[in-house]
């Protein structure tokens, strides 16, 4: 059995001298599997640097690539949802969404922050996906709002990046009703001549595509991102179709007229800098 047993000490080490990895530290990529060193990532973007995927990030993270120097203030920071229909699923909607909170640092699946891009002022409304799949409820729908109402207090553009799997079904009619009502705000927003940035990122889907995510002056999206009303199955069932490749991606987007640019992450920030100077001038 020496074949077996470790009879000596050399080129391999021993299980008990081994030392694993701390946590956060690598990263796989999930479209072409190869490791990530997290600082590289950071510094990249968080885009792949071997095949350019552009991996899903947070609010965190594109405050950090937008904001100059990181600096901003948060918006209406303490808004939590409620629970008026009494839901209950696997588990009672109260218990998900204070899991969430635990899990996430969030109190919702949307943030709100003003800063400067650049030197120019801009508030930026960010959803992050790890909350509830980024699924538009009630606080959505009312941050948006409230964040409209502050640009045209403070005559400031306004930006919102999109990633959702679209209403909040635990809020039933009280989500859809966010359609609406975000709706009417930009409608106030396009009055008072303010510009609106939208920027659609893996995934968007469901009732934000229907609303506000394709009402900005300009809608721009990342590579390769899912941008869609119905899922691709439910759609393939409905009509007893096949498809066309790459359905639903941001690409076959701009390619049939709704979208107006494709940005890559890492001159996201100079092509928002430069709109903003366009419409200022």
């Amino acid at each position: 059995m020496s074949w077996f047993k470790r009879n000596k000490a050399g080129i391999q080490t021993a299980t008990e001298n081994k030392k694993e990895a701390p946590d956060g530290m690598w990263n796989k990529c999930p479209n072409c599997k190869k490791p990530l060193l997290n600082v590289e990532q950071v510094e990249n973007k968080y885009v792949c640097h071997y095949c350019d995927y552009h991996i899903r990030i947070g609010s965190i993270a594109y405050f950090s690539i937008l904001f100059d120097n990181n600096e901003f203030t948060e918006l209406f920071p303490n808004l939590k949802a409620g629970d008026p229909l009494n839901f209950v699923d696997t588990k009672p909607y109260k218990d998900r969404l204070v899991d969430s909170q635990a899990k996430t640092g969030l109190n919702d699946a949307l943030r709100s922050a003003v800063g400067k891009v650049d030197g120019q002022d801009l508030v930026i409304a960010c959803m992050d996906f790890s909350f509830i799949g980024g699924s538009m409820g009630s606080v959505v729908g009312e941050k948006i709002a409230r964040s409209i109402d502050y640009c045209i207090e403070h005559k400031l553009p306004f930006m919102l990046i999109s990633k959702s799997g679209g209403a909040r079904m635990m809020e039933a009619a009280f989500s859809l009703m966010q359609m609406a009502k975000t709706s009417a705000k930009l409608a106030l927003l396009a009055q008072a001549k303010l510009p609106y940035i939208c920027l659609l990122t893996d995934p968007t889907t469901g009732g934000v595509t229907a609303s506000y995510a394709m009402l900005g002056d300009i809608n721009i999206a990342e590579p390769g991102a899912l941008i869609g009303f119905a899922g691709p199955r439910v759609i393939k069932e409905t009509i007893k179709k096949d498809l066309p490749k790459g359905f639903q991606t941001s690409e076959f987007v701009l390619e049939h007229g709704f979208l107006d640019f494709i940005v890559d992450r890492r001159q996201l920030k100079q092509k928002i800098s430069t709109f903003l100077k366009m419409v200022k001038g």
